[in-house]
């Protein structure tokens, strides 16, 4: 992991990052503009995911992808102009991403993530990772653990998505607020707020122990009933695109529905996962995008700054309810 080695704001970073200070204190402003963050996969969820980190001011971000712009990318991709098609994705963000915050080092690797070794990573402090398949995300997982690298991985199909994060051993202050009795006796009782801050840490397990979590357990299908099909609609999606080299295409929509219906048949009970979940995992809708890139640069940031908990470990948005929740997938279980 690179050396935490936490230099001073200039006056000019002062003033612009003033409300960012004031919202999380200078110390933590401090520990975000040290910070070099990867992210790997600039599609529409990794420019949303860029565009919240470069505005907070970490000090530099690398934006790896060996992949072409191509239409697709402009139904969610907004750093991309329309004239750069051909052109690879992670050179053709950097103008306007660079434009957001002139004082963020922004740098395009135009390399593939797979031909990337342990001494690649060990360069930054956080590494995202998107658009990759299984294997690379659990490789690239057990050396971030090696090193004290945090590390999260994102995907987005259509209007579905999912986050995780592997914190290793987080530590983090957290603001507990209470209510002091200020009446005086006999009075109407009055309180008023006190916050006080609480050192925290958790510990959180690898992304290969998560996915061989056996989600056909009791316990997991009790669990499913309240809060869903989700972690399974995932596994279904990253098995398609093991299988097919590729994520589900518009042109090729009732193919690949099949092909997602055959593989929910294989992996579970037909019956918990009604066909609906699999009409809207086509390329990347700017919206959903928007609220799965939020999340996780926000979980960037307050990893980074070690300010507030963080999300315990899967995060998942889910088109059928409009609505993002925490799923915790633990070992233990």
């Amino acid at each position: 992991m690179v050396e935490n080695v936490i230099h001073e704001l200039t006056a000019e970073e002062a003033e612009l990052y003033d409300r960012q200070i004031r919202l999380w204190g200078l110390e933590n402003q401090k520990k975000l503009r040290n910070s070099k963050i990867l992210i790997a996969g600039l599609n529409g969820l990794g420019a949303e995911i860029a565009k919240n980190i470069i505005l907070a001011g970490l000090k530099s971000v690398t934006f790896l992808d060996s992949a072409k712009v191509s239409k697709l990318d402009f139904a969610s991709q907004f750093f991309i102009p329309t004239t750069e098609e051909g052109k690879n994705r992670a050179e053709a963000c950097l103008l306007r991403a660079q434009a957001l915050n002139p004082m963020v080092e922004l740098t395009a690797d135009t390399g593939d993530l797979k031909d990337k070794d342990e001494e690649f990573f060990k360069k930054f402090n956080v590494v995202v990772i998107t658009e990759a398949s299984i294997a690379e995300q659990t490789r690239i997982d057990n050396i971030c653990r090696e090193h004290n690298i945090k590390f999260f991985a994102a995907d987005m199909w259509g209007m579905f998505g999912f986050s995780f994060a592997d914190l290793q051993e987080h530590e983090f202050a957290e603001d507990i607020i209470k209510h002091k009795v200020i009446s005086k006796p006999h009075e109407k009782v009055k309180t008023e707020p006190v916050t006080h801050t609480t050192k925290r840490s958790l510990k959180f397990p690898s992304l290969e122990s998560t996915l061989s979590f056996d989600f056909k357990s009791q316990y997991f299908t009790k669990r499913m009933k309240k809060t869903g099909p989700a972690y399974i609609v995932m596994k279904i999606l990253q098995k398609f695109r093991e299988d097919e080299n590729r994520d589900p295409l518009p042109a090729h929509r009732d193919e690949d529905i099949k092909k997602l219906l055959a593989i929910r048949d294989s992996m579970s009970d037909a019956n918990l996962i009604p066909d609906i979940y699999f009409e809207h995992v086509f390329g990347q809708i700017s919206p959903s995008s928007a609220i799965l890139g939020g999340s996780v640069a926000q979980e960037v940031i307050k990893t980074v700054s070690q300010k507030d908990a963080p999300h315990y470990n899967y995060f998942f948005f889910d088109p059928q309810t409009a609505c993002g929740f925490i799923e915790r997938i633990d070992t233990a279980y």
